[in-house]
């Protein structure tokens, strides 16, 4: 590279139905929106995308674009803090820090492309394999929807550990969470580990009153038992419960995973490149962690993760999303397969080894200045 600089930045959003309705203890969807951004170099391209609002592209496009254009496409930390400084007014909690973090993403595959490598070669190779987790399990599942599921990953693809849903019944009765907790382990059997998430719906005592009364099901980790924002819940249920408490997959910088760790909130800290500032921000906040003896578990969008989560030494485990699952196998070429319980990131395939398909989604694009209904 002798002084090429980022010449295009681009950004797309596609709104994609769900395969069947989906929610979990606070919220319900029936689509997901994939925002993709695209920054262009000397005839390379380097690709992000974030799941959030389709107002994220017209900020990438807008404000983003202003300060990323005629950059050094090796200097991706100045990119970010020139990005972080464009939208202080707007904040980064919300579109904004999405639309960041997929312009960051996609800085980092550029460079990556550029020195032909591949990300986690660049970044640097902790993991030759990143463990994954089951995750679905929705509310809205019925009995032969969640058992399919869960024996889907278990059974079929031998991924060790699974996460459902659970908490849509907040305020009244658990018998129905019970009961689908008491199904999960009798679908997976006795030696994978079960992962329950509430989604903020319980009240901390709540929380543990359903912990304690499903102890025969070995669940293992808890997240989102009370809402993110409580610390001090977190804390008393993680004091009171065996199972590992964790959260963190709204944190938007640095300093909300700070807070988080320093309160001994969790036991296991959530990091999700696609809301917190990308892969910049996601080695910071895993840096924090690590300060606090903790590991981070990657949030959603496995196949963005992979190689930062291969590149991280206290990284526990990723989530495998079924819903981000579907949408990445649609949209790029070059997905992962987790059979066995891992995804193994290609150290051949130049930057993240995916490769967008816009021919494939066109039917799903939303019209630039055009809303869309609650992402999933």
């Amino acid at each position: 590279m002798t002084g090429a600089t980022i010449s295009a930045v681009r950004a797309a959003a596609y709104t994609i139905p769900t395969d069947a309705p989906e929610a979990d203890g606070t919220a319900a969807w029936n689509s997901t929106t994939l925002v993709v951004v695209t920054v262009t170099c000397d005839g390379v391209t380097g690709t992000g995308w974030t799941y959030g609002p389709a107002a994220c592209a017209q900020i990438v496009s807008g404000q983003l674009a202003q300060v990323v254009e005629g950059r050094d496409p090796m200097a991706v930390p100045g990119t970010w803090l020139a990005m972080v400084e464009a939208v202080r007014n707007d904040t980064r909690a919300g579109a904004a820090g999405y639309a960041v973090s997929a312009a960051d993403v996609a800085c980092w595959d550029l460079k990556a492309r550029l020195l032909h490598r591949s990300l986690v070669d660049l970044l640097g190779t902790v993991h030759a394999d990143v463990p994954v987790y089951g995750s679905g399990g929705f509310t809205t599942y019925d009995e032969q929807q969640l058992s399919a599921q869960l024996g889907g990953w278990v059974h079929d693809q031998q991924i060790p550990r699974v996460k459902i849903k659970i908490g849509q019944d907040r305020g009244g009765s658990v018998a129905r969470d019970l009961a689908r907790i008491a199904q999960a382990r009798s679908v997976i059997g006795p030696d994978a580990a079960l992962f329950v998430d509430a989604n903020g719906a319980y009240s901390a005592k709540q929380a543990i009153r359903v912990l304690r009364a499903c102890t025969d099901d070995q669940v293992s980790w808890f997240e989102e038992p009370v809402s993110s924002n409580d610390l001090a819940g977190l804390r008393f249920v993680r004091e009171q419960v065996d199972a590992d408490v964790t959260a963190g997959e709204y944190g938007t910088d640095v300093g909300y995973f700070q807070r988080m760790c320093a309160a001994s909130a969790v036991d296991c800290l959530q990091v999700d490149a696609r809301r917190c500032g990308g892969y910049t921000e996601w080695l910071r906040s895993a840096a924090v962690a690590a300060a606090h003896e903790l590991t981070v578990s990657g949030h959603c969008a496995p196949n963005l993760h992979a190689h930062v989560a291969a590149s991280t030494p206290n990284l526990r485990h990723l989530e495998w999303f079924h819903d981000h699952v579907r949408i990445e196998e649609q949209a790029f070429d070059g997905t992962l397969d987790p059979q066995g319980g891992t995804i193994t990131p290609d150290p051949a395939a130049p930057g993240h080894g995916l490769t967008f398909r816009p021919e494939a989604m066109e039917r799903h694009r939303v019209p630039a200045g055009q809303g869309t209904r609650r992402s999933g």
